[in-house]
């Protein structure tokens, strides 16, 4: 199909990895799915919601509005039982604003020391916003434990402590092709995928909504369009 008839999506994110990810997902759809780098600079969005919902939704808006087409944003991360949901919309800087991924999981694993409760679930949620704001949300979770010690090598985040039972390893044991059939992020994309092209449907029908009427051109069909008469 020609781009001409491909609806325009950004994917609110500089990641071309997550990028790539999207675009292959949805290779099967009329869709032309660009990244935040395709478009001049725009100010960075703050992510200070109070749930993974609110900053998906906030992203995606935020961008819809700024560059005036439909967005995608996603929303990620680790909600332990025993902290009261702790490290949750704060999981990626949980031991500071430059915390690396190592911070983050020395400071969760000195938050747990002593610990018998070691549930824990990775949460993830998709928004899909038009400029007017209206929006679509798709979920997905993962339920697992928390390691007293890192294990493997791979994944990034909180993997390395992430036990998930159903593999009996960890999310950094896991090879790309198990996690992502798994993975609170894997679950919300594939449910988003599986009704896709409901969505747009969905998102054509709210963008000619959006548009101004058409003229009503009877009103000027007795008007004198011709020049003015010199005196």
């Amino acid at each position: 199909m020609s781009d001409t008839h491909k609806l325009t999506i950004v994917l609110a994110t500089r990641n071309k990895g997550k990028l790539k990810e999207f675009q292959e997902l949805l290779k099967d759809f009329a869709v032309d799915l660009k990244c935040l780098d395709d478009f001049g600079p725009i100010p960075e969005v703050i992510e200070d919601g109070e749930t993974f919902d609110d900053n998906a939704y906030k992203k995606a808006s935020f961008t819809a509005k700024a560059l005036g087409i439909p967005a995608i944003a996603d929303d990620s991360g680790l909600a332990v039982e025993a902290l009261d949901g702790a490290p949750g919309v704060h999981s990626a800087r949980y031991a500071g604003k430059n915390a690396t991924d190592e911070d983050n999981i020395k400071k969760l694993l000195s938050e747990l020391e002593g610990q018998a409760n070691r549930k824990a679930a990775f949460h993830c949620v998709i928004s899909i916003a038009v400029p007017t704001g209206p929006a679509l949300t798709y979920e997905g979770s993962c339920e697992g434990e928390i390691l007293s010690t890192a294990r493997g090598q791979g994944g990034f985040g909180y993997d390395p402590v992430f036990y998930f039972p159903g593999f009996a390893k960890t999310f950094a044991e896991a090879s790309m092709e198990e996690k992502n059939k798994i993975s609170h992020r894997g679950k919300a994309l594939a449910e988003m995928a599986t009704e896709f092209d409901k969505v747009l449907k969905w998102l054509k029908q709210r963008l000619a909504e959006a548009k101004p009427p058409k003229p009503d051109h009877s009103q000027f069909e007795h008007n004198d369009w011709s020049l003015p008469k010199m005196v």
